[in-house]
């Protein structure tokens, strides 16, 4: 009886591995095709890729419709000011951030609730376009590099979210650190950011991932600045220039170029340029963006 029934059991263990293998591949599936798919249309030969029919492989390989996009002359410096404003927004965003949270957190405070509720209202209120245009133009921001990093410095969610964090880590700890003669700054600096690592790299996904994928500042600030056009800007013209068929600024050497590659190509390897960086940068990031991610749901 006791061989029966362990046998039995080994067997509807079998049967669930094997459905529960079956299920993941399916998910497996599902979730790369898409990017399998983008990447096999960028590598195909344009004019074929109007036959459609392309999976996850490229019926006509080619690098075309790379070398097409990294030929327009203002993608190098596009490249170098995406890069800067990414690292520079993203180191600043997280000392704003982390620093106002950890004055929030502190119970001594005694205006925590006035700039807790005045910073919760940007979240729900905003002056709109035409008067944030003559803010940063009173404030002499267009035409600069500093009109990417300075408006989104401070993001309230960001704020909440690392304070939520600090919330949960044990009081005592900075008790101790002023017993030591320790000053506000050494605290927040070797004690608070050191235990916050989870959720500094939770939000520093989250402000990287906007930095490199911004546009539209550039398009209203410093459109007319080729010196401080960013990849995705460059990106976006590159795009609008093979779906009109017009000639754009600086677009002018790429003329015969784009007569010679579908829209959808240039569409596909667009998407890959831009998300690889991403890719890269998300694995090292990964441990510590799920645990940032779960805070809060156990409390000590």
């Amino acid at each position: 009886m006791a061989t029966q029934a362990s046998f039995n059991a080994t067997k509807s263990e079998r049967i669930f591995d094997v459905v529960n293998v079956i299920i993941m591949t399916v998910i497996l599936v599902i979730t790369l095709y898409p990017f399998l798919n983008v990447l096999a249309i960028s590598l195909n030969d344009s004019t074929d890729t109007v036959r459609g029919g392309i999976h996850i492989w490229p019926r006509e390989f080619t690098l075309e419709n790379y070398k097409t996009i990294f030929s327009y002359s203002g993608l190098i410096q596009g490249f170098k000011i995406t890069i800067l404003r990414t690292i520079s927004g993203t180191l600043l965003g997280l000392l704003s951030a982390s620093m106002l949270a950890y004055t929030l957190s502190r119970p001594d405070f005694t205006s925590r609730k006035f700039v807790s509720v005045f910073l919760a209202l940007t979240m729900y209120f905003s002056g709109g376009l035409v008067p944030t245009y003559m803010l940063m133009r009173h404030l002499d921001l267009i035409g600069t590099f500093w009109i990417y990093i300075l408006p989104g410095i401070v993001s309230a969610f960001n704020v909440f979210v690392i304070r939520s964090f600090i919330d949960g880590l044990p009081y005592a700890l900075q008790e101790s650190a002023k017993l030591d003669g320790a000053n506000d700054f050494t605290i927040y600096w070797r004690v608070i950011l050191p235990l916050c690592k989870p959720v500094l790299a939770t939000i520093a996904l989250f402000l990287a991932v906007g930095q490199w994928n911004s546009w539209f500042d550039t398009y209203l600030y410093n459109g007319n600045k080729p010196h401080l056009t960013t990849l995705q800007f460059e990106l976006m013209k590159i795009l609008q220039s093979t779906n009109q068929g017009a000639n754009m600024v600086n677009a002018n050497d790429m003329a015969n170029q784009m007569a010679q590659v579908s829209p959808e190509s240039i569409k596909m390897a667009i998407t890959i340029v831009v998300t690889l960086p991403i890719l890269f940068v998300y694995p090292f990031l990964q441990r510590y963006f799920v645990s940032g991610m779960t805070l809060g749901a156990v409390k000590a």
